[in-house]
């Protein structure tokens, strides 16, 4: 560490010490240190200079406090106060006082035991949390405008130079020759699949899907008040690290889920923002955007264990901790872009029978996409998922179901391209309509199944009656609706039926995670060579 900067850290040290004598509370990162006191908390950035971020100068600390302000209150305005002085002396700090010695941002101090990750680990975090912050996600981007093509934010020049930097900081901070052999094989597997993705990294921004977003959204950056997800601590420091892509943006929380064992909950948070954003075509650069993520995150962590032993005040166990965790977001990068080999399956069954309750489950135990007839029907006709068509819309007639399932077979093909799993999640009552699928799978070489879900007749007009009242569903069909797909509807033929799983649908189930038969057969189906 230079002198200069040394010298720096060690005042900002004793100004800190001052602070806490006059009672505030002690919270310290490896680039910042938080004060809390009351029902507020001051954020001190440290005097540091990592070559991906510059704190080192205090007009350098105060630009980057009203930054943070600036971006941390387009989602967190309840949290983000303001950037404040700290004058008065060294010895003696006064916040709020001019000049400045130091500045600070200001918040309103929230529970740490709501954050995500702890809600995590305590069990605490429900599915519903996880809807909730897609559709944050997929609001707050739409809202973002794009980044000026003459900016050079997201091209594919810049997300090369930041994939090289992280491997040159994590390469400089290896302490043997094992170390270096394991990174550099992660090196090449990530040039291999930034390379196959190259082509579509200048598409998308032309497209304008690089935009200002969080930056840093980890789970342990999102806490929930009034029950509702609330991002905060956005990346302040690099603009090149915030202009990016949209789907860069999802990848955070999603590794971060899967990191920590919870797989699921990833699928899900993936599949209910594309229901909202239609972004089907930016999972193709997904696998390197979740690696890029975890590798970032093992780079932080071997940051962190080389402060250890520079910086007084750190925890010595501070550093095993952060061993680990660089050394298993590591492995998760490597295993992140090991593709599988991608399946497809198509629902079948009539309304009311469970098929997407069967589809949401199948998407998160296979990490799958989800592709949803009756919201890409409405999609198609401009409506958003839970939108009513008017009577001047012909979207149920043969013309704009046909059209329906061309666009279900366009998109599949694109995501199974794309190495990905996918389940079309739609009624498939005609015998051509599954034909055409069974045909794509034949086509892209992968396994195929039909999920087939069924139920007494009451128990499906019962749940049509109920979906209708609480107006919480895509689909528009009523008993008439289910009265004449009945009547119409093309059973599985013996060849289909060597190809399908039945989930008998009962009263009183909401879902189908206890017929191990069924989930036995499907998985046959899907690993079959």
């Amino acid at each position: 560490m230079p002198d200069k900067q040394h010298a720096a850290l060690q005042q900002q040290l004793q100004l800190i010490a001052a602070l806490q004598r006059q009672g505030l509370e002690l919270i310290e990162t490896h680039i910042s240190w938080i004060l809390l006191g009351g029902d507020s908390a001051w954020k001190i950035k440290k005097a540091l200079d990592l070559g991906f971020l510059d704190f080192s100068t205090l007009a350098k600390r105060k630009f980057y406090c009203e930054e943070e302000i600036r971006l941390n209150r387009r989602l967190a305005p309840e949290i983000y106060l303001d950037a404040m002085p700290i004058g008065g002396s060294i010895d003696a700090p006064q916040l709020g006082r001019l000049p400045a010695l130091e500045y600070a941002v200001r918040m309103r101090r929230f529970d740490v035991s709501g954050q995500l990750d702890a809600l995590l680990a305590a069990g605490r975090l429900r599915a519903e949390h996880i809807d909730r912050l897609a559709a944050l996600l997929a609001h707050f981007h739409a809202s973002l405008p794009a980044a000026d093509p003459g900016s050079g934010f997201g091209s594919a020049d810049a997300i090369l130079a930041v994939s090289r930097q992280n491997f040159e900081q994590l390469d400089a901070l290896c302490s043997n020759a094992g170390e270096r052999r394991a990174l550099l094989h992660l090196r090449q597997a990530t040039d291999a699949e930034f390379a196959a993705c190259r082509p579509l990294f200048e598409q998308r921004r032309s497209a304008g899907f690089v935009r200002e977003c969080h930056g840093d959204l980890h789970l342990g950056n999102i806490v929930l008040i009034d029950d509702r997800p609330v991002p905060f601590d956005c990346l302040e420091f690099n603009p090149g690290l915030r202009w990016i892509d949209v789907i860069n943006e999802l990848a955070f929380p999603m590794m971060d889920l899967i990191h920590r064992q919870h797989s699921g909950l990833a699928f899900r948070l993936l599949n209910a923002y594309l229901e909202i954003s239609g972004d089907y075509a930016g999972v193709a650069l997904l696998r390197f955007y979740l690696a890029g993520r975890a590798t970032v995150r093992a780079k932080v962590s071997a940051i962190r264990i080389k402060q250890c032993s520079t910086q007084p005040g750190l925890a010595p166990a501070a550093a095993s901790n952060a061993q680990a965790d660089a050394r298993s977001h590591l492995d998760l990068a490597g295993t992140l872009l090991r593709t599988r080999r991608p399946a497809l399956v198509i629902s079948h069954g009539l309304p009311g029978s469970g098929k997407s309750t069967l589809a949401l489950e199948i998407l998160e135990r296979r990490q799958a996409v989800r592709l949803r007839s009756d919201v890409e029907r409405k999609r198609l006709f401009g409506l958003a998922a839970l939108d009513r068509s008017s009577s001047g819309q012909d979207m149920y007639g043969a013309a704009a179901t046909r059209r329906t399932y061309a666009h279900l077979q366009r998109t599949a093909h694109q995501l199974l391209a794309a190495g990905w799993s996918v389940i079309v999640d739609a009624a498939f009552l005609r015998r051509e309509e599954r034909d055409v699928f069974r045909q794509l799978a034949q086509q892209m070489a992968v396994p195929f199944a039909i999920a087939s879900t069924r139920a007494d007749a009451e128990i499906l007009r019962n749940r049509i009656r109920q979906r209708s009242a609480l107006g919480s569903d895509p689909s528009e069909a009523d008993i008439a609706v289910l009265e004449k797909l009945a009547s119409i509807q093309q059973p599985l033929s013996p060849a289909e039926l060597t190809r399908s799983a039945v989930f008998e649908s009962r009263a009183g189930s909401s879902g189908f995670a206890d017929l191990t038969g069924s989930w036995d057969r499907l998985d046959r189906l899907l690993t079959a060579a």
